[in-house]
């Protein structure tokens, strides 16, 4: 079902918001007005008449309706078209979601669409309503507000990763870890950072497009706030390089404490063994059909019990000290 949310701004100042799609032409136009709009689960004809409206490419309408697209920025006659993603983290699964939207931008029209009820929209409206001094610049300061409030997820889930990774770290020492369970959480932690790499290192190009002087968009005084996005999305994408070497790190360190483990186990079974082998080899010996040493007496008998306790315990006294067992 389609919903949508739609604002005015002229001349750097917010003058209307939730009218009809209907009405984009109407405000645009009057002199110095800009519009945004989100459409929230459209159809094609949904998008087909706003695109006619505003001069949009098929190309472009049909990869906003498709999605699954990789973040890209694709340069139009009139127009450009973004394709990225908001991510998010969940704890229970250590695994990251990922929210795809796509926005036209236009030289007074800022439009974007997405098929996620639940894309937060409020916190790229509250960073529009937070820097009224740049409203002026039209588009340029609407996607940037955008950009921004992605990359700034994008550390949310790389921080909780970090942490995340912390805590493995600390229960795969532990003496009695459930090695299963650091196998899955190690699997889904890595699974997590392949995820937010492939759309985090896309952005980078994205956004360093953006900052060639070349393009419609009004960068005066955007340019430098537009670098500042593309230093932030060059140190997560640093910091996900690293996880993910260190999630690696562990799986290794995981594979080689359960090797040494067992290696430490099967010395102690050893180790035991060849203790229970004493008595084993003493009453097998004498369990011969043949005279021995105290037969047929009593005495005998303490006489081995005696040899067999002694031989075992000089046996564990000598693993023990060698910590063998």
């Amino acid at each position: 079902m389609l919903t949508f949310q739609t604002r005015c701004y002229r001349d750097g100042i917010l003058i209307d918001e939730g009218f009809a799609v209907a009405n984009v032409s109407e405000h645009l136009e009057a002199a110095g007005a800009v519009v945004w709009v989100d459409l929230c689960q459209p159809d094609l004809a949904d998008l087909a008449r706003l695109a006619e409206e505003l001069g949009l490419h098929e190309l472009a309408v049909e990869d906003a309706i498709t999605l699954r697209q990789r973040p890209k920025l694709d340069r139009y006659a009139d127009h450009l078209f973004l394709s990225a993603y908001a991510v998010g983290f969940d704890p229970e699964t250590a695994l990251v979601t990922t929210s795809e939207i796509a926005a036209f931008v236009t030289d007074r029209a800022f439009v974007t669409v997405h098929q996620d009820e639940d894309f937060d929209l409020a916190s790229v409206i509250a960073r529009w309503d937070s820097s009224p001094d740049l409203a002026g610049n039209g588009v340029a300061f609407l996607l940037h507000g955008l950009l921004d409030v992605l990359v700034d997820g994008y550390f949310e889930a790389v921080e909780a990763l970090d942490q995340e990774i912390e805590e493995l770290e600390n229960l795969l020492f532990l003496p009695k870890s459930d090695q299963a369970q650091v196998q899955r959480r190690s699997f889904a932690l890595r699974k997590s950072l392949v995820v937010l790499r492939r759309v985090i290192l896309p952005m980078r190009e994205v956004v360093n497009t953006l900052l060639r002087r070349d393009l419609h968009l009004k960068m005066d005084e955007m340019g430098p706030y537009f670098q500042d996005v593309y230093d932030h999305v060059l140190r997560v994408m640093e910091w996900t390089d690293s996880l993910r070497d260190l999630a690696t790190s562990i799986l290794e360190a995981n594979l080689a404490i359960q090797g040494n483990r067992l290696n430490v186990i099967t010395k102690k079974v050893t180790g035991y063994a060849a203790i229970i082998a004493v008595p084993t080899a003493i009453t097998g010996f004498y369990g011969q059909n043949v005279p021995y040493p105290g037969f047929g007496h009593l005495d005998g008998f303490y006489a081995s019990s005696a040899v067999i306790v002694g031989l075992s315990a000089l046996l564990f006294v000598l693993f023990k000290r060698n910590d063998w067992i």
